[in-house]
């Protein structure tokens, strides 16, 4: 099936929650799409065996179905219940869709997952799951690996979520990143990014997300320090088209399981 005619089936059949999904795919520019899954697990023993799950089964499967670096990550500061989060990069709309069968129909997540994805009623793997699905940025179209401080043991992230009260104001501080030049602002400045995301299915919309990386808190402090003293962040602030573009900021850090790919 060619990808125009697969859109438009999945669209027609309901598949697609959006219509302008089938349209952003198509425009996407080489952007990915981002699927950021936040799992509220159990404590104790049944955490454990979920990350285990995730070590032994889950990542190496998504490897083999096409994503090709998979980010775990648990939750530092920022929540008050136990949580996972799971950071998958798409380099189609396609995949996303069809990733749920394809994982469930991989022979080794059937043979080594049972325990996991057959987990009873009265015993389950966790206590529930949610997903937002982002389109990455015009002006950083990857998801980036931090490829130099994987090995750091030390190393957490940065996951900012920019709220809006209105759709218009949503793609102003879209464009405030991408145009106005504040993701180069970060990078001068020593916020590592790892990806930006305009979030079109989630919680709390309408949203932008991103994720930072550091190679510890005293380097967080330090980069964010310099990012608010900086002459170009001070003068595009003070740009009134951009003015009134966020409601809500939340900001969680979060620490890499051993196992991260990201």
């Amino acid at each position: 099936m060619k990808r125009r005619e697969f859109f438009s089936t999945a669209a027609a059949a309901g598949t697609l929650p959006l219509a302008g999904l089938a349209s952003a795919a198509e425009q996407n520019d080489g952007r990915q799409f981002i699927e950021l899954v936040k799992i509220h697990t159990n404590v104790g023993a049944g955490r454990g065996r979920l990350l285990d799950f995730y070590r032994d089964v889950a990542v190496p499967a998504y490897n083999r179905l096409g994503i090709k670096s998979v980010g775990v990550f648990t939750v530092q500061f920022g929540n008050t219940d136990p949580t996972l989060y799971v950071l998958l990069p798409h380099e189609s709309l396609v995949s996303l869709v069809t990733l749920r069968r394809r994982f469930l129909d991989d022979e080794e997540v059937k043979s080594r997952g049972r325990g996991i994805i057959d987990a009873p009623l009265d015993r389950p793997a966790y206590v529930r799951m949610e997903s937002s699905l982002m389109l990455t940025f015009a002006k950083m179209a990857k998801v980036e690996v931090p490829s130099a401080l994987l090995d750091n043991p030390s190393r957490l992230y940065e996951l900012r979520i920019y709220q809006s009260h209105s759709n218009a104001a949503a793609v102003k501080k879209i464009e405030m990143f991408n145009e106005g030049g504040e993701i180069q602002i970060f990078r001068d400045t020593g916020l590592q990014p790892v990806f930006f995301g305009e979030t079109l299915v989630g919680p709390d919309m309408p949203n932008l997300t991103y994720m930072l990386v550091f190679d510890g808190m005293e380097s967080r402090y330090a980069s964010w320090d310099r990012f608010r003293t900086d002459p170009a962040w001070l003068k595009l602030r003070e740009d009134p088209q951009y003015a009134d573009t966020v409601s809500n900021v939340t900001d969680i850090i979060l620490r890499p399981a051993s196992f991260s790919q990201i």
